[in-house]
């Protein structure tokens, strides 16, 4: 298996086998995001990843579940992406599962005929990093849609029969923006609804533009009481249904789980106690926030 390092994946691909189809990621230009700063966007051809799964399934034929990395499987042309998911089906005869990161403008470029096509070939699951539903925040993070367009986006893959799991950034408005981001997420996630939502604290990776906006005093990051704040009214705007929510990734201060809007007034009842009296839920501390 040949990879071109660091690679990346969701928390819940951790027992899944990494196939790479792309290198980098064709954005690469959010102001937070340090994932893919060193590489040069490439797809990988057909033929190198082919030899890939073959070397795998010669150790490990059993494997279930594929995580298609690096940052925008859905560059492929939707033709040899569907060759790639037959050949993964027929290699692999315990497969259950491909998923893969899905960019907004990705999913915005591919026609709802080709996202159908996809999903019954077999790739199921799409992560999408909304991050926030405030256009300013949007575009002071260079995330490269508004917040309509990444809301067309996450419904075009649901609407195409996706599972679709969407992260936000808590903190990511900084302490000017903090209530307005809180609000326009949660406004967006209300209208994806989508199948999981993972709310994600901010950690400022060095040599990322906005560590440097940090180090020039441009932008204020929220202490862990802020963040708990905004977490808080994010959660008391949410009404999706039947939206199992995360907040347990190592970024976050508390970690909480629950499904939305069941467990809605549970979490921000803890929320609310550890507001009132800090110490008495204990918070991780910044060491352990690691990525």
């Amino acid at each position: 298996m040949r990879y071109e390092p660091p690679l990346f994946r969701p928390p819940s691909e951790a027992n899944s086998l990494i196939l790479q189809v792309t290198v980098g990621c064709s954005h690469n230009a959010c102001a937070f995001c340090g994932m893919y700063k060193g590489k040069r966007f490439r797809r990988r051809s057909l033929t190198e990843i082919i030899a890939d799964t073959r070397e795998v399934a010669c150790f490990y034929p059993e494997v279930q579940r594929i995580f298609l990395a690096d940052g925008n499987a859905l560059t492929m042309d939707t033709p040899e992406l569907l060759k790639l998911l037959q050949h993964l089906f027929r290699t692999f005869p315990k497969l259950e599962r491909v998923s893969c990161y899905a960019g907004p403008l990705d999913l915005l470029g591919k026609e709802p005929e080709e996202l159908q096509e996809l999903r019954k070939a077999g790739l199921t699951l799409l992560y999408v990093g909304v991050e926030s539903g405030s256009d300013l925040v949007l575009e002071r993070m260079h995330k490269g849609v508004n917040a309509a367009e990444m809301v067309r986006a996450c419904r075009r893959a649901l609407d195409a029969g996706f599972e679709l799991s969407v992260t936000v950034i808590t903190g990511l408005g900084g302490r000017e923006l903090s209530r307005e981001h809180a609000r326009a997420t949660a406004s967006a996630i209300n209208a994806i609804n989508p199948t999981y939502l993972a709310a994600l604290t901010l950690i400022v990776v060095p040599n990322t533009p906005l560590y440097r906006q940090v180090m020039d005093g441009k932008f204020s990051l929220l202490n862990p009481e802020e963040t708990l704040q905004e977490l808080k009214w994010l959660l008391e705007d949410l009404e999706v249904d039947n939206c199992i929510f995360r907040c347990n990734h190592a970024s976050n201060y508390l970690p909480l789980r629950g499904t939305l809007k069941r467990d809605r007034e549970k979490l921000i009842g803890i929320l609310e106690e550890a507001l009132r009296n800090p110490g008495r839920i204990p918070l991780r501390p910044d060491y352990a926030r690691g990525l």
